[in-house]
């Protein structure tokens, strides 16, 4: 049976606050077990997506990608994304709009309602450790997503979103 919500963790722990998707994973994962939600939640953690990863988003009722910005609001912006109509393929990274992209073009139809959790990063050195400033952005982006998968619905999360794109989440 396929979890109604898949999350992908994106960063590279050995690069500084790009380690924040990873860290949230982490933390997430935990949760979920202590909450009883761990079936109801699909978790990859990755360095970058790929569009192998389209394939993840097939009989899911909704998406969530977590990764960390640069000129992201403080602590961070959860908001939803669409297909990108127009794509590039290479053998690197995409955007979240380009693996739903992707899924569209390769399963025939819609992907699920799917929304960004941007946490805010400060230093994205090799070898650095996750920032200060990145950790207290990570506990305010922990307490907010925990209370976004009490309520996993698409409709709950659009809500949400639209709150959140015309304040800062604080």
């Amino acid at each position: 049976m396929t979890a109604p919500v898949v999350v992908f963790a994106i960063g590279n722990p050995s690069r500084g606050d790009d380690a924040l998707g990873p860290h949230l994973c982490g933390r997430l994962v935990e949760w979920l077990e202590n909450a009883g939600l761990a079936g109801d939640f699909e978790v990859f953690e990755d360095f970058q997506l790929n569009i192998e990863h389209a394939l993840d988003l097939a009989g899911r009722r909704l998406a969530l990608f977590i990764d960390a910005g640069t000129g992201t609001p403080a602590p961070f912006h959860f908001y939803p994304v669409s297909a990108q109509r127009e794509i590039s393929h290479s053998s690197h990274a995409l955007p979240p709009e380009s693996v739903l992209q992707v899924f569209e073009q390769t399963m025939g139809g819609e992907p699920p309602p799917a929304y960004v959790l941007c946490v805010r990063g400060e230093d994205f050195a090799l070898g650095a450790p996750l920032s200060a400033a990145a950790r207290q952005h990570a506990a305010a982006a922990c307490d907010f997503l925990f209370s976004l998968c009490q309520q996993a619905s698409a409709a709950h999360w659009q809500a949400v979103a639209e709150r959140g794109m015309v304040m800062t989440a604080n």
